[in-house]
């Protein structure tokens, strides 16, 4: 590995030093065209600018060159890393979960732009879990002297995660950090005996005793340790036999960074990233017999 991870940052600075040129031939042309002003040489000024447009050239190259490099990154090196960590996992680093797959989990509202990536699909200890990273943004509107400006924010960062529960439940349950349902659903809001859980999580259940079911004191310890170990927002679903989690945190993950040498460090954090799902499968015992049916 360490061979492969030492080709890959030969090729990374490779292009990187054509972003240095870009950024130079760009500074020269920003220094000429200064010269210039001040001396008010106008009929020069088409100095400058060619200058420029050759910077933004090289620039455009640079980056075409950089993202043609975490793609093959991606599909060269991550996928068979991927797959040695939790053998028949697919990834797929152009897809993502798809809208529904993501509004089903019934504590995120429809985004006005949707983006996902990344997508991984396997079993683990016959659990079967889909993920990706997904973005939401929200259109503003700005009105301004200038005319009226339309602009992008956005309210959802990070990775949503699908887990088969296999569990039959009298209807849903959410346990949120932060927000509170998006679902025509009944919701009432729950207070549970563990004021601390209480404190840090809102709780909604359509039935009460389903909450009272699921979250045993086990697993709120088990969902206080996952909200430890993942920074950000965390929010859990229960329903219709699936376990929804979406973990808020404003990274983008499995990327390849420019001007940061790949080290074993980096390649460390793409497994613990990805090995984020056998955490979650086995903190909450999703792999075991804890629950059980209840009877109509």
């Amino acid at each position: 590995m360490d061979k492969r991870i030492s080709d890959f940052n030969t090729k990374k600075v490779n292009a990187e030093k054509k972003f240095y040129m870009a950024f130079g031939i760009i500074g020269v042309a920003v220094l000429v065209f200064i010269i210039l002003s001040s001396q008010y040489l106008v009929n020069l000024m088409f100095i400058p600018i060619i200058i420029g447009v050759v910077g933004l050239i090289f620039l455009g190259i640079a980056a075409a060159d950089f993202e043609k490099l975490k793609k093959k990154f991606k599909n060269d090196f991550l996928k068979e890393m991927f797959s040695e960590l939790i053998p028949g996992i697919t990834y797929n680093p152009k897809m993502g979960l798809s809208e529904s797959q993501v509004y089903q989990s019934e504590f995120l509202k429809k985004a006005d732009r949707f983006h996902t990536e990344d997508y991984l699909e396997g079993k683990i200890d016959d659990i079967d879990f889909i993920s990706s990273d997904v973005c939401l943004e929200e259109r503003r509107v700005r009105h301004t002297k200038n005319g009226t400006q339309v602009y992008y924010v956005p309210y959802f960062v990070g990775r949503v995660f699908q887990f088969d529960f296999h569990k039959e439940l009298v209807g849903s349950l959410q346990v949120l950090e932060t927000g509170s349902p998006v679902s025509r659903r009944k919701y009432k809001k729950v207070q549970l005996e563990s004021i601390d859980f209480n404190k840090k999580f809102r709780i909604y259940s359509e039935e009460e005793l389903t909450a009272f079911y699921i979250l045993t004191p086990d697993i709120m310890e088990a969902i206080f340790a996952l909200e430890k170990r993942y920074p950000g927002n965390i929010s859990f679903s229960f329903l219709n036999e699936k376990l929804h989690l979406g973990i808020h945190n404003n990274k983008n993950t499995f990327e390849l960074r420019l001007f940061r040498k790949l080290s074993l460090d980096e390649i460390e954090a793409f497994k613990a990233d990805l090995l984020v799902i056998k955490d979650v499968i086995h903190t909450l015992k999703l792999n075991n017999s804890i629950f059980k049916k209840r009877e109509e």
